[in-house]
């Protein structure tokens, strides 16, 4: 790990201490390299491997809406690893699809939805992986080849 010095204004190193706060970081190097994979994360490739956790709220009241997105979703199903809607009313709720994939797919299916007229809060979080493949044994089973998902510092 490098060491780095680094200028900052006091207002901006306020609002750094505070994010701290919010965050959990237990120290100021640590928010900032949060902070930084996090920005860096918007410039991914878009052929990188990637999880992405999309989240939205959905109004159910629009037309077809609630057919829709399960639809849309299940027409990725080699992507999509889970979803959880949560009902907020009688016709609103928060809704989050973790996909799995390229990036440039992930991010089509996300701001695709968002486009949806009564999806709002859209969000999309970039995690990048890896897909490595090893040969282990799980519990008394013999050992076998799969894949597993191995989450990197950067894209």
């Amino acid at each position: 790990m490098q060491r780095i010095t680094i200028a900052i204004e006091d207002d901006l190193l306020g609002e750094l201490d505070q994010h701290m706060g919010r965050s959990g970081a237990t120290n100021r190097s640590e928010a900032i390299r949060d902070l930084l994979r996090r920005a860096l994360a918007r410039d991914a490739a878009q052929d990188a491997d990637c999880v992405g956790v999309v989240s939205y709220t959905l109004d159910l009241s629009t037309r077809d809406l609630g057919r829709r997105v399960p639809q849309t979703r299940h027409s990725r199903h080699d992507q999509a690893v889970a979803a959880l809607s949560v009902p907020l009313d009688h016709s609103n709720a928060v809704e989050v699809t973790v996909m799995r994939g390229k990036v440039a797919d992930v991010e089509d299916y996300a701001h695709g939805l968002f486009a949806e007229r009564g999806i709002r809060h859209g969000q999309l979080s970039l995690v990048p992986v890896e897909d490595v493949e090893e040969v282990h044994q799980h519990g008394t089973g013999a050992p076998h080849r799969h894949s597993h998902l191995k989450i990197k510092d950067a894209f």
